[in-house]
């Protein structure tokens, strides 16, 4: 091989290595099955105990970055006061007072609760960059942002509603801060509470 062919065949390997590297936000470690970390501000779980937490539907859109069908969600047409939480972790994401009807078929909101709740990921798939949103604890898939949501923001965070679990007001006030870790979300509160 002559050193012009040698060249090539490195800086060929370098470009291809690079097309393939992921945004340095979003490279990590993966999570082995010996790998586990609960903490107040990180939840690192192996797939096998997310899939035992998880629903099928949960454990597919929060781990496997799959997407609900337009308006099958069950907190779509959902007006009540409280809080939406991480279906994955239980961290408050979302208040009622920024949810708004977007008409897409899944709830939308103008803002996250705090800064640090939800994450903004690179999303290069099916030919479309986009920008996706993760749970800020426990890095679950929660949907998209885009820039055509109503004031203040001028955002709209499209969001799978089975990511999310809803807390009415009075429930979410009582939790802590920080948030505890509620690992497979927080229950539905039946008609009795």
């Amino acid at each position: 091989m002559n050193r012009r062919n040698f060249l090539f065949t490195v800086v060929s390997l370098a470009a291809l290595a690079a097309c393939g590297a992921k945004d340095s936000a979003q490279a990590s470690e993966p999570i082995t099955e010996s790998t586990r970390t609960v903490t107040e501000t990180v939840v690192a779980l192996p797939d096998s105990e997310w899939e035992q937490l998880l629903t099928a539907n949960e454990y597919n859109i929060l781990r496997r970055a799959g997407t609900e069908r337009a308006g099958t969600g069950d907190l779509v047409s959902n007006h009540e006061d409280g809080v939406y939480s991480c279906a994955g972790c239980g961290l408050p994401l979302f208040d009622s007072e920024t949810k708004f009807e977007s008409g897409t078929g899944w709830p939308s909101f103008y803002q996250p609760i705090a800064d640090g709740r939800v994450e903004d990921r690179v999303d290069s798939a099916y030919g479309m960059r986009r920008t996706e949103n993760v749970c800020g604890r426990c890095g679950g898939h929660l949907g998209h942002v885009f820039n055509d949501g109503p004031r203040p923001t001028g955002q709209r965070f499209c969001i799978n509603a089975a990511s999310l679990d809803f807390l009415p007001r009075a429930q979410a006030s009582a939790l802590p801060s920080p948030p505890p870790v509620a690992l497979g979300g927080y229950p539905v509160p039946t008609a009795s509470e």
